[in-house]
């Protein structure tokens, strides 16, 4: 019988389908009659459509890939200071690109300088000299120069950027920190959290259900206690259920005990699904919009049991060659994740539009798969030719 390998490329497969479904569900967004349980729910529906469940998803693959990368830099002889800092500064890129994001729906196109999609462009250039993972063999003063040219672009924006309206215009603002800032936030106490724990499996699964419970008892109304940045935990929670598992795996597997494994995925997962449906009625039902703990939990075990699907066809059966279309997704996921704001911002400049028959029902679905398809592909050409973000 094949044994399970240590390295788990199923969490590149999973991160690349998630981001796939990512990019589609943010553009059927702006497709019309299509089937409700494709949509997002309205935020006080006691319920939640597909796209309701990609987010939380992709939260805990990246709680699933965390131990593999802190991990890889403690072994290769990083200082914890080293290792904090690298956290930090991975935290601060996703956060300020989240907020600007954030601010980009207050955009004021009467007064601003700038027409949005230009600004966007010109934005998303200035994140890529910053944070695009440059060669080895490219020169000191050329890297240092671009980041640094990056670092101006994107000083110069937030001077340009008008927010607000003509009566009240504003400059940049703390709103929410949208889905970046999200994950940046999540990803630093998770983060910080795993490091602390120094890979015990007892103090992080510990570490996990306190996040939990903040996350339940907020939702129950028992605690009453506005902690910073942190909130209900939601986020902070997904992303540490994807560090417990992905840790078990590693420990399981390096004493040779693939059945315990099966065992714990589909025992974590059904788990999961059922508490989540058990403490639906006691704390604000299933909602993506307020993050209650079925939505969390459900969402959870769904994703545990399709990384298990996973594991079985890529680790155990050694088919990841039947996701090479969407690879790319999986290895530059943030460059995926923002290739689309120019994508879009260019469609916006030429003032295209597709055809009527591509706005709604299964033509609009169509259309936002194949754009899903489209942008991986330039991912994939942008990858080859070693621009990608390393963030």
């Amino acid at each position: 019988m094949k044994t399970l390998p240590k390295r788990i490329l199923s969490i590149d497969v999973l991160r690349a389908i998630t981001m796939f479904l990512m990019i589609f569900v943010n553009d059927v967004a702006g497709v019309s009659k299509i089937p409700k349980w494709i949509e997002h729910t309205a935020a006080d529906f006691d319920g939640m459509g597909f796209s309701d469940v990609i987010f939380p998803a992709f939260l805990f693959i990246v709680g699933l890939s965390l131990p593999f990368a802190i991990q890889a830099r403690i072994k290769k002889g990083d200082s914890f200071f080293s290792v904090a800092t690298y956290i930090v500064l991975r935290s601060l890129a996703l956060i300020v690109m989240g907020f600007f994001h954030v601010n980009m729906e207050n955009y004021n196109y009467d007064q601003a300088v700038l027409s949005y999609p230009i600004f966007m462009i010109v934005l998303t250039i200035g994140f890529f000299l910053i944070w695009l993972d440059y060669p080895e063999k490219l020169s000191k003063p050329l890297k240092y120069g671009l980041i640094a040219l990056g670092l101006i672009i994107v000083a110069t924006m937030v001077y340009l950027y008008r927010g607000g309206n003509t009566e009240s215009p504003e400059g940049l603002k703390s709103h929410w920190w949208g889905i970046l800032g999200l994950i940046g936030w999540a990803y630093l106490f998770a983060a910080f959290t795993y490091l602390l724990t120094k890979e015990k499996i007892v103090f992080l699964l510990t570490a996990f259900i306190v996040f939990a419970l903040i996350n339940v008892t907020s939702h129950m109304d028992l605690l009453h206690v506005n902690l910073w940045q942190i909130g209900d935990a939601s986020s902070i929670t997904l992303m540490l259920g994807g560090a417990v598992i992905s840790t078990a795996y590693t420990l399981l597997i390096a004493k040779g005990k693939d059945k315990n494994l099966w065992i714990l995925l589909a025992s974590a997962g059904i788990s999961s699904i059922l508490f989540g449906f058990l403490i639906r009625p006691f704390s604000g039902g299933i909602s993506k919009i307020y993050s209650t703990p079925a939505w969390v939990f459900i969402c959870m075990g769904i994703t545990i049991l399709v990384f298990m699907l996973m594991i079985y066809i890529v680790d155990y059966k050694d088919k990841k060659n039947w996701f090479n279309l969407i690879k790319p997704a999986g290895t530059s996921t943030l460059t995926c994740y923002l290739v689309p704001y120019i994508l879009y911002s260019l469609f916006s400049l030429i003032d295209f539009n597709y055809l009527h028959y591509f706005n709604y029902g299964v033509g609009g679905i169509m259309r936002s798969f194949l754009i899903a398809f489209f942008v991986i592909r330039i991912v994939a050409f942008l990858e080859k030719r070693s621009l990608r973000l390393k963030v």
